[in-house]
């Protein structure tokens, strides 16, 4: 039997700092279905099975198509996704691999081109917080529910 403990019953400090992102990115402008493909997109490349299970319910609960869904590991490839879209995904996939090589100027200032500046920052730190959260829930071991 594993010892592990998710961070709320740990340490409820420490779990209320992550909550903090949360609450800073609920009152930002960011679109419920834009935080909810961050949220998956992260997932999916740091191969964390809850939240990919997760916030997949949660981005149909919002109005996602399941297509989109399916389809979000490949997205370049599919013309389902808008070019704020696929900036947003093109900065996600960027900052989670960001090891050795950054993040380009071309996704950045694309990004900051479509987005805007302020949109562009919560977008980023919706990246940064999913990124914590999936270490978080791999390192916890946290799986998906039935």
């Amino acid at each position: 039997m594993s010892k592990r403990k998710f961070l709320k019953d740990a340490d409820p400090r420490a779990f209320n700092t992550m909550m903090g992102f949360d609450r800073y990115l609920a009152e930002s402008s960011l679109t419920k279905i834009h935080w909810e493909l961050i949220k998956i997109r992260v997932s999916q490349i740091n191969g964390c099975a809850y939240c990919i299970d997760k916030h997949s319910r949660d981005a149909l609960n919002a109005g996602e198509r399941l297509q989109r869904i399916y389809l979000l590991p490949v997205w370049m490839d599919t013309n389902f996704f808008s070019l704020e879209e696929q900036s947003i995904l093109a900065l996600a996939e960027e900052m989670t691999l960001i090891a050795g090589k950054g993040v380009s100027d071309k996704v950045y200032d694309n990004a900051l081109n479509l987005l805007g500046q302020q949109y562009l920052t919560e977008v980023m730190m919706a990246i940064i917080a999913m990124n914590a959260w999936n270490r978080v829930g791999i390192t916890t071991e946290r799986k998906p529910e039935l």
